[in-house]
């Protein structure tokens, strides 16, 4: 019997987790399959834990139950726990263990040293706390911004950066929220996310599709560097498969089974 993995979420349907996993548990010889998990806040406890049972060996956690996954876990990575989230559940001996391979996949992404930069993450969430976490250990001076401004506040008290109560010019910007998920149009995510004569050197959009999002087109156009989502979701799936299997995950089978362009 195949090994069983799959993304929790609420909404779950456009992750593209599945395809990405698939790709690579078949390129590593591997007897496992993953699936889409759409789970309602309320009901996310009790199925997590009826998971293992299940066959599950591990599951992804992604909007909106990223804090709930670690509150949930038995054991608690270090990452984890510093960042108050969790994307990774790791099932073994009964035992629920939670990690946050969020942060080390935005990293790797973006491919440069943010040190000594100024970073502006938009949103404070679980993918907030993650992004603004590692941001902060790498050593940029980060800001949070929220929509609802008393949890960017708390957020940035809690982890010792900044709060905007206004998005402003940064060396790098990340989108950490779900504006852009419901392929809203250019104006209505600048608009949503207050961008209106915000400048950055380099733009990160966690939110993915099939093609360029609204942000990242916005951003292009005004000659910013731009990692896309997609390059992000690789690299941290990257690293919950190797946590799961032990194995160095296949880079280009799985950005190509995401349709993108290299290896």
């Amino acid at each position: 019997m195949s090994t069983l993995a799959g993304v929790l979420g609420f909404p779950v349907r456009h992750s593209r987790s599945p395809a990405m996993m698939n790709a690579a548990f078949r390129e590593l010889g591997l007897d496992w399959r993953y699936l889409k998990l759409p789970v309602p806040p309320k009901r996310f406890a009790e199925t997590a834990r009826a998971l293992p049972g299940s066959g599950y060996g591990g599951a992804n956690v992604t909007i909106p139950h990223k804090e709930a996954a670690l509150r949930l876990a038995d054991e608690r990575g270090e990452e984890a726990a510093a960042i108050g989230a969790a994307n990774t559940l790791t099932f073994a001996g009964g035992a629920i263990m939670a990690d946050n391979t969020d942060a080390g996949g935005l990293l790797d992404a973006l491919g440069e040293r943010p040190g000594g930069r100024s970073a502006l993450v938009l949103g404070a969430g679980g993918a907030g706390r993650a992004a603004a976490w590692a941001l902060r250990e790498a050593g940029a001076e980060v800001a949070v911004w929220n929509r609802t401004a008393e949890r960017a506040a708390a957020l940035a008290a809690e982890l010792g950066v900044h709060h905007r109560e206004r998005p402003a010019s940064a060396d790098l910007l990340v989108n950490a929220t779900s504006v852009g998920l419901g392929a809203e149009a250019e104006h209505a995510v600048v608009e949503a996310l207050r961008l209106d004569g915000v400048e950055a050197e380099t733009v990160v959009d966690l939110v993915y599709g099939e093609g360029p999002t609204a942000l990242t087109s916005w951003a292009r156009a005004r000659g910013a560097r731009v990692v896309e989502g997609s390059e992000v979701l690789v690299r941290q799936g990257a690293h919950t498969l190797e946590r799961w299997t032990g194995r160095r995950a296949p880079l280009g089978v799985m950005r190509r089974a995401l349709g993108m362009d290299g290896v």
